[in-house]
C-alpha cells in the first residue's frame, strides 16, 4: 500500500512534538519524600518538600486528617520553601500507642512534633495551623517563641465566638464524658460527621472528592482508635482554657499573620477569623469561598495569598 508522504510527514511531526512535550513534562510531585523518625520511641512520620536550605514552613494538620491533607499544597510551595508536614503520634502514618502507653494530650503532642522540629534543624520556620493544628502550633510557639518568624491560619479557632452551635455537644461531653461519649461519636466520629466536615454548607458539593471523608473515615474506624481521639478531644477542653494565653503571645509579639478561613466550616465560624484582628492589628484575613478543609476547594487560592505573604516576609528580611 502506497502513503502519500505528505501524510507520512505529518505524522512524522506529530510523533516528534509528542514526544518533545513528554520530555519536558516533569511531575509536580517530584520534590516531595516521605520520612519516619524516632521520637520518644514513636515512630514519627512526616513529609518533606522543597530545598532543606531555603525558608521552613512547618504545616499542622487537623483532625481527623494527617499530614495527608497538605499533599495538594505541598508541590505548590516547594519551588522556592522548604515545607515539613509531620503526622501527630496517634494518626496517618505515625505510631498509634494505646493511651495506656502514652498520653494523648496536646501538650505531649506539641512537645514531640517540637522535638521533631529540633531534629531536622529547624531553627526557625513559619507556622502554618489548621484545625487540630492551631493547639498543637500555639503550644510550639510559646514553648520556643524564637523559632516562629510567622503564623499563617486556615481555620483553627482561638476565640470563643469561633465555636459554633456543633460544639454544645461536645462541652457536654467534656462535662461528663461517661454518659455523652454515644452522642460525641454521632456528633464528632461518625461517617456523616466526617463526610459533613468537608462539605459543610458549601453550594458546590461536587467539588469535593468523596475519597477524603471515607479515607478518614477508614483512619477513624482502625483498631484503637475510638480509645485514642475520644481521649484527646477529653483533653480539648484544656485548649479552650489555654485561649487567653495564645492571645496573650499575640498581642504581645504581633508576628506576621495570615488567616485563610473557609467560610462554609460546620465547626469553625467565620467570627473565628476576624477575632485574630482584634489582636494583630496587622493581620491579612481572606473569607474563602470553601469550608473547614479549605484546601479542599480553594487549593490554588490559598496557595497564591501563601506565596505572596511568604515573598513579603522574605522581602521583610533583605
Amino acid at each position: 500500500m502506497n502513503i502519500p508522504a505528505a501524510l507520512v510527514l505529518s505524522a512524522a511531526m506529530v510523533g516528534a512534538t509528542v514526544t518533545a512535550s513528554a520530555q519536558e513534562l516533569r511531575s509536580s510531585r517530584r520534590s516531595i519524600s516521605y520520612h519516619t523518625v524516632e521520637i520518644e520511641g514513636l515512630k514519627v512520620f512526616y513529609r518533606e518538600a522543597g530545598p532543606t536550605d531555603a525558608p521552613a514552613v512547618l504545616l499542622l494538620h487537623g483532625f481527623p486528617s494527617s499530614s495527608r491533607m497538605w499533599e495538594p499544597l505541598l508541590s505548590l510551595l516547594a519551588d522556592k520553601y522548604h515545607v515539613i508536614a509531620p503526622d501527630y503520634p496517634g494518626f496517618g502514618n505515625s505510631s498509634a500507642p494505646p493511651p495506656s502507653d502514652f498520653t494523648y494530650t496536646f501538650d505531649n503532642i506539641a512537645a514531640v512534633i517540637g522535638e521533631l522540629t529540633t531534629k531536622l534543624g529547624l531553627a526557625g520556620y513559619v507556622l502554618f495551623m489548621q484545625d487540630y493544628g492551631g493547639p498543637v502550633g500555639f503550644r510550639m510557639a510559646l514553648a520556643q517563641p524564637e523559632r516562629i518568624s510567622a503564623i499563617i491560619v486556615q481555620n483553627a479557632v482561638s476565640h470563643e465566638q469561633g465555636l459554633g452551635p456543633l460544639w454544645s455537644a461536645r462541652r457536654k461531653y467534656w462535662a461528663d464524658p461517661a454518659h455523652e461519649l454515644e452522642a460525641l461519636k454521632a456528633n464528632f466520629t461518625s461517617l456523616e460527621a466526617t463526610r459533613q466536615r468537608h462539605l459543610g454548607s458549601s453550594p458546590h458539593p461536587e467539588r469535593y472528592d468523596p475519597d477524603t471523608w471515607t479515607d478518614e473515615y477508614a483512619f477513624l474506624t482502625r483498631p484503637g482508635q475510638a480509645e485514642i481521639q475520644t481521649t484527646l478531644f477529653l483533653d480539648y477542653r484544656t485548649n479552650v482554657a489555654s485561649y487567653p494565653k495564645w492571645l496573650d503571645w499575640l498581642r504581645k509579639t504581633r508576628p506576621p499573620t495570615l488567616v485563610v478561613w473557609g467560610k462554609y466550616d460546620p465547626s469553625f465560624t467565620v467570627a473565628g477569623a476576624e477575632a485574630y484582628r482584634d489582636d494583630v492589628p496587622d493581620a491579612e484575613i481572606h473569607i474563602l469561598e470553601a469550608g473547614h478543609f479549605a484546601l479542599d476547594e480553594a487549593t490554588d487560592e490559598i496557595a497564591a495569598l501563601v506565596r505572596d505573604f511568604l515573598a513579603r516576609l522574605d522581602g521583610q528580611k533583605r
